[in-house]
């Protein structure tokens, strides 16, 4: 039997259905950190850790029986890395190429806006958030990223339809280069946050170290998101004005400028369902407080980005033939 996409997505699916079942019975509450009798924050909890598992057991199930398939994809990924570089360094370069300051605004925008928010928003928390300036930028550095770069990955391939009807490409290329080029102002943003660090007294933690992690976590599911988007994109032109008004209400809903602890009990299981919000956390952990996160907020961040990236690859793979009539 020739296995399809139709048929992995079905695994994955009927996995997933069974061990949310099996993890919301059995698994230790050492490990899933279930919250006693609030039933929709066990259910989330024992969804990732089923998500999880059932990609890991997807993707392994690819590989065994798409062995080919898998090694002629890696073959032209590598044919065409030395174009992913190219397109990485003309974003990067055509960002700031009329630009009077340059780069140099790559270090100057987080800091003129965490200024700006700290003037209007540090009356308001400064009881609840010590250190306000360095919360909101370690807030904001990631999930500026994530909006940035889905945002540009989203129009990634309209944009190169040029391209795409002259020459074969991977379509995954493009999407996969905006957020590559988005990453490199995340290097910026960081100093920007050491500087503040630096200025406002704030204690360097050793963990600090470790930051690459959450980034790591965080632009491995931009990517899918990303390549979901472009593919939406191509087929429904509207999608780019819609996007606008969701990462605004994500914004909101990510502890960036208030404290997680102000909000309403009854809410607080939506904001678990808000990947920016695990992210954010897993970068303050290491930043502000010295924490190393546990296994429970380690398989939440790998749960959300190896399912963003499966499905948006599952979705540019299965989707790349057809733009080609849309463009």
């Amino acid at each position: 039997m020739t296995f399809t996409k139709k048929h992995f997505a079905g695994v994955a699916l009927l996995l997933t259905a069974v061990l949310v079942v099996i993890f919301y019975l059995y698994l230790p509450v050492e490990i899933a950190g279930h919250v006693t009798g609030n039933i929709p924050l066990r259910l989330f909890h024992a969804g990732f850790f089923a998500v999880t598992v059932s990609a890991l057991v997807v993707s392994a199930l690819v590989v065994l029986t798409r062995g080919e398939y898998v090694r002629l994809q890696i073959i032209t990924f590598a044919r065409f890395r030395h174009l992913l570089v190219l397109l990485v360094k003309r974003d990067f370069v055509a960002r700031y190429r009329r630009s009077v300051l340059g780069i140099l605004w790559s270090l100057l925008n987080p800091l003129l806006t965490m200024l700006v928010m700290t003037m209007v928003f540090s009356t308001i928390f400064s009881s609840g958030i010590e250190n306000f300036p360095v919360y909101f930028l370690s807030g904001q550095m990631i999930f500026l990223f994530f909006s940035e770069s889905t945002t540009l990955a989203m129009g990634s391939i309209t944009g190169a339809a040029g391209t795409i009807k002259k020459v074969y490409v991977p379509k995954y290329i493009f999407p996969i280069s905006r957020v590559l080029s988005s990453l490199v102002n995340i290097g910026f943003s960081f100093i920007a946050l050491m500087l503040i660090m630096l200025i406002t007294g704030a204690p360097f933690q050793v963990t600090t170290l470790l930051v690459f992690i959450p980034i790591f976590y965080v632009v491995i599911f931009s990517m899918g998101v990303g390549m979901m988007l472009s593919s939406l994109a191509v087929f429904f032109k509207d999608i780019t004005h819609l996007y606008g008004v969701v990462t605004q209400l994500l914004f909101f809903m990510t502890p960036i400028m208030y404290p997680v602890e102000i909000l309403p009990e009854r809410i607080y299981f939506l904001i678990h369902l808000n990947p920016m919000f695990h992210f954010v956390t897993y970068f303050r952990e290491l930043v502000m407080f010295g924490n190393i996160p546990g296994f429970w907020l380690n398989i939440i961040c790998s749960g959300f980005a190896v399912a963003a990236f499966g499905a948006g690859l599952y979705v540019k793979m299965s989707q790349q033939d057809k733009y080609i009539l849309h463009l």
